[in-house]
This record gives C-alpha cells, structure tokens and sequence, in this order.
C-alpha cells in the first residue's frame, strides 16, 4: 500500500518576460523562501528538516550551464542533502511534482522540496523557439523546419476537420485565460480580449495567432511534500496527492495510430461511432488528440477513485500552450467526450464564476479551467510551470488565495476574485512536446480539513 503523500506549503516568483535583476538561483529563492514562511514551525527548523530535493528546467542552452540544478542547491544551502535534476520538456514541472511525490511515497524519505526554474529572456525569441524545437525530432522533423507553433497549427487544423471547431471557440480560450490573469499578481501578462482583438493579433501560424499562444518567460515555483505525519506538524491545511498518472507517445505525430478511443469510466465506445465523426468512427489518437494525455487521466482518475470527472473535480490548471491544446487537453480529461470541446467552452463551462468576460456564457462556471490565466496569461518558464500549477492549485484548495494575492500586493477585493467557493479536488496537467510526456496529479482536501475561512 502506497504511503499517503500530502502538499504542505508552496511558493511562486513573478512570471515575467525577463528578470535582469537577478540570478535564476536566487530567482528560485524568492520561491523557496515564500514556501518555508507559511509553515507552523520556524523556517530555520524547516530548512534542517528538509530531506532531499528535486529540481527541474527544461534546457541547459537558456543558462549556458550544465548541472544548474546542483548550484540551487548550494545557493539554498541544501547541500550535501540527496538531489536529482528531471527533464521532460514541457511537462518538467509536473514530472518533478510528481518525482518528489514518488519519493516520499515509496517512504525514502519524509519531507521533499521540488523546486524548478528557466530564465529563457537570456537568448533571443527566434533562438528560444530553436531551443524549444529541438524537443521534436532532430532527425526526421526538426531539419524539415518543425517549430512548436507550426506543429500545433497542423493539429489544430485537424481538430477543425474532425470536429468542427471554429477560431471563434479557440478566441475564447484566449480571452477567459487573459482575463483571469487580471486578479493574479504573478501573472506575467493579461487583458480584457474581445474574439476580434485574438483574431486580428498577428498571425503566427493559422490558424494561431499571437493571442493564442504562449510566451516565454523568467520565474520559479517551489512545492513543500510531505508524509501524513509531517504535514498535520507542519500546517492545519495539507492538501493530500490522491492520484497521479503519466503517459507518453511518440515524438513524430506521423507515427501516431488510428485505433479506438482509450475509454474513460464514463465513457462507452458507442459514444465515438456515428455520423458526427468522419468516416463514421473516431480514429484514435490521429494529430487532433493527445493519447499521453488520456493515459494519464486513466492512471490518475484510477489512483483517486475519479469515475466521473466532471462531476468529481472542482477546477484544473492544465498546459494550455495554446488555445487548442486546451480544448485538445479537456477532451483527454474526460471533462467533455471527442469533439465536444469548442462547444463547451464556447458555452461558458471552462469559465471562472462571477467573472465578466463580455460573453455571453449560458453555462459559466462548470468546471473553472486554469483560474490562475495558464501558460498564456500567467506564463511559461518550462522548468517552473507544472508546480507553478500545483502551487496554485493548493491554494485554492486551502482557500488562502486572497492571502497570497494580498501579500503579493494586490488589493483585497481583487485578490479574491479568483478563489472558488468551497473546492475540494482540483487537477494539475503537464504535457511536453506535442504530447510525448503528459501527467496529470490530481490534489485533494481532507474531509477533515476545513477550507480557510477568508
């Protein structure tokens, strides 16, 4: 029986475009020192208490340094304590929450601190995408000018085919993310969008627009995990890790098979035969649909006893790189069947509750989908973005939103804009390239834990 995993604490620098002020190891402290002040006990005994750490970044090339990972270490003082440096791609964050997770779990130790990190504003934009291309394929896709946004277009493409989604549909992606940044002071951009103003933004690959894509970024995130014991010494309010589950595919789309759905609990396979689907039967995974994502789901929905995800989790933070993939993700998620995403959205479901979006959004509120702005809004520094997620996630969870936002400087009555009324599950995705590593963790309040009253 695997041992109970709970979050403890957590903490996230400013996302921004670049950080010429600092280092990206005293960037990681600013997250790491926020995570060790929210505890009961006194920082300094926390720092000794620290078992091991896990570090994550994407790339070597943004800090022109090898075993970057080790000079955090140091710089926090953690030295000689057990460390080791993950890499996936996108989903680098998530496979460091989900390595410390493991760590503590398979009872090696009791108390973990995952930090992860990229300073990408050190290279030029066109040498960034260069960097982030060579997570393709540098035999086969990567000679023949495979860069991420093209790569995503093509998918997108396809997911119009099969399925009818509209550019409009992928707009309001752009706009709830941008406008939910607006209450979220670490948020590196945000905006109140109009579809037009996402469709007029230049055009970066079709039918993806500046507006529907993410940027790079500078920031950190630190996670505090511990077992049960250490985490009700350490705050009245652990977030319990109820599942996680990791899937891979292969890194040429072209390799992709044309099989059957890998079917959720909720799911039938008549549910993906009939008219609505070309050739009269939805051939799985294609280019218009992440089947890493869906194996995750699998495992983590199984690991936290999920049979009906719409109705069991309260909100996600999922790897919304651009506005399709998170219709693409939503649909993996089980939170809508294949090619029902555009349409949900466009209804108003993924949307945040009590928010004007100036939409008109019948069904506004469903199933909150990245409150923080996900990675177009809020942003990208690959290394930090899938804990960044579970830092968020863990405060809503609490309830301590309006807490954190305060403390970083925002106003009381928009600080709390963003916290959900009385959420008890929420879902983390981390995905890589175009879906060769995906995880999704699923968190969840103790039914003996009360949520912060604020």
């Amino acid at each position: 029986m695997v041992r109970k995993v709970y979050m403890v604490s957590g903490g996230v620098s400013k996302f921004t475009k670049a950080r010429k002020d600092k280092t990206f190891q005293a960037i990681v402290k600013e997250a790491y020192d926020y995570t060790v002040s929210n505890l009961k006990i006194p920082r300094k005994e926390i720092h000794q208490r620290i078992e091991a750490t896990t570090a994550s970044y994407f790339s070597d090339h943004f800090t022109r340094q090898l075993m970057a990972g080790i000079m955090v270490q140091d710089y926090l003082g953690l030295i000689p304590k057990p460390s080791k440096r993950i890499e996936g791609g996108g989903a680098t964050g998530g496979l460091n929450f989900q390595t410390a997770y493991e760590s503590i779990a398979s009872e090696r130790f009791g108390l973990v601190l995952a930090y992860g990190f990229e300073t990408m504003s050190h290279v030029n934009t066109w040498k960034g995408n260069e960097f982030i291309a060579l997570a393709s394929d540098v035999s086969f896709d990567y000679p023949v000018g495979g860069f991420y946004s093209g790569y995503y277009a093509q998918m997108c493409v396809r997911h119009m085919y099969e399925f009818g989604t509209t550019v409009e549909q992928l707009a309001y992606v752009s706009i709830k993310n941008h406008r939910n940044a607006m209450f979220n002071p670490y948020a590196q951009k945000s905006g109140r969008l109009t579809v037009q103003d996402v469709r007029k933004a230049q055009m970066v690959a079709w039918p993806l627009t500046r507006l529907d894509i993410c940027v790079m970024s500078d920031g950190a995130a630190a996670v505090l995990l511990a077992d049960e014991d250490t985490a009700f010494e350490l705050t009245d309010t652990p977030i319990e890790i109820t599942g996680v589950g990791t899937g891979t595919d292969a890194m040429r789309m072209a390799d992709r098979p044309h099989k059957d759905v890998l079917l959720l609990p909720h799911e039938k396979t008549e549910d993906y035969i009939g008219e609505r689907f070309v050739g009269g039967k939805l051939n799985y995974p294609g280019i218009h649909s992440f089947r890493a994502g869906r194996m995750a789901a699998i495992e983590a929905y199984k690991n936290a006893k999920i049979t009906d995800p719409l109705k069991q989790i309260d909100f996600a933070e999922v790897h919304d790189a651009y506005t399709s993939s998170e219709l693409q993700t939503i649909e993996d998620l089980g939170f809508c069947k294949y090619g029902e995403s555009g349409k949900f959205t466009e209804e108003g479901n993924t949307f945040m509750p009590g928010i004007d979006y100036g939409l008109d959004l019948p069904k506004q509120g469903t199933i909150p989908v990245n409150p923080s702005g996900g990675l177009i809004a809020c942003g990208h520094p690959v290394g930090a973005t899938g804990l960044m997620q579970a830092v968020f996630a863990f405060w809503q969870l609490q309830g301590t939103i309006k807490k954190h936002f305060v403390a970083a400087g925002m106003s009381e009555e928009k600080a709390s804009v963003l916290q959900l009324n009385n959420p008890k599950r929420g879902l983390i995705h981390s995905h890589a390239g175009t879906g060769t590593y995906v995880t999704v963790s699923i968190l969840e309040r103790p039914k003996d834990v009360e949520i912060v009253d604020q």
